[in-house]
């Protein structure tokens, strides 16, 4: 069944079944996502099959145009087993924008300009309109670092900032020094843990450096510290990482 756009940005309402009632807490996330499938009309077309159980309030098109798929006051199911400050509810929180895009598989080409306009524009419509906090404008990959790339380390994170979209800082410069990778244990793991925990992460506090921790540090990078994706934390991702929590607009 049809239905009214939320935003002034959409182009074209197409339904899709598969959305529920949003459960208990705010509406007040953004996550973005990109398709990583063959083409917009096969993620199109996934995005709207009741079989396949997944979707989007949005889909943003290679050339900009924008389709409304579920509308922001329902559960869209984009998040799946995601986590961020301790909700594991994220789809009932959050509104999705699935962009088209090949992804890791397609080899991450660059994201064109006319379809990051098109995101910005309607990224700031969704957190003006719902009051969306800036460090709660995350990836897809920041909530389920396990199991997630998307929208990847080529995501130009830094024009939705200068729009006023989304929680960033300067990357600290890499340099050669100290880091910490798989294997290592004791009190710096400790902190670090609980640092990416305090700024949102599902980062449990355990003292190990392991597979886990190696993720988090990975999807980080994607996010705030692109220049390299290794997922050892360096001082220039530790540096970076303790940028963001001192910078918080909540704080």
């Amino acid at each position: 069944m049809s239905f009214p756009a939320d935003s002034a940005f959409v182009h074209e309402v197409v339904p899709s079944p598969n959305h529920g009632e949003r459960k208990d807490g705010p509406l007040d996330m953004l996550i973005l996502h990109y398709t990583g499938m063959a083409n917009a009309q096969v993620a199109l077309e996934r995005l709207c099959e009741a079989a396949a159980q997944v979707s989007a309030h949005y889909l943003v098109f290679e050339d900009g145009r924008i389709a409304q798929l579920v509308p922001e006051r329902r559960r869209a199911w984009h998040a799946g087993l995601g986590c961020w400050k301790g909700e594991r509810d994220v789809n009932s929180r959050s509104i999705g924008i699935e962009i088209v895009h090949p992804g890791h598989v397609g080899g991450l080409p660059p994201y064109p300009a006319e379809q990051i306009d098109a995101v910005i524009a309607l990224a700031k419509d969704i957190v003006d309109r719902n009051a969306i906090p800036a460090e709660r404008v995350l990836a897809h990959s920041d909530v389920a670092p396990e199991r997630k790339e998307d929208p990847g380390e080529n995501f130009p994170w830094e024009s939705f900032s200068k729009a006023g979209v989304g929680h960033l800082v300067k990357p600290a410069p890499i340099r050669d020094g100290r880091f910490f990778s798989q294997g290592d244990s004791g009190e710096p793991i400790r902190a670090l843990q609980e640092m990416f925990s305090l700024y949102g992460y599902d980062q449990p506090v355990t003292d190990i450096f392991d597979a886990r921790t190696a993720a988090v540090v990975t999807a980080f990078q994607r996010h705030f510290r692109q220049d390299r994706v290794d997922g050892i934390a360096d001082a220039s991702t530790i540096t970076t990482l303790r940028d963001l929590i001192a910078t918080r607009p909540a704080d």
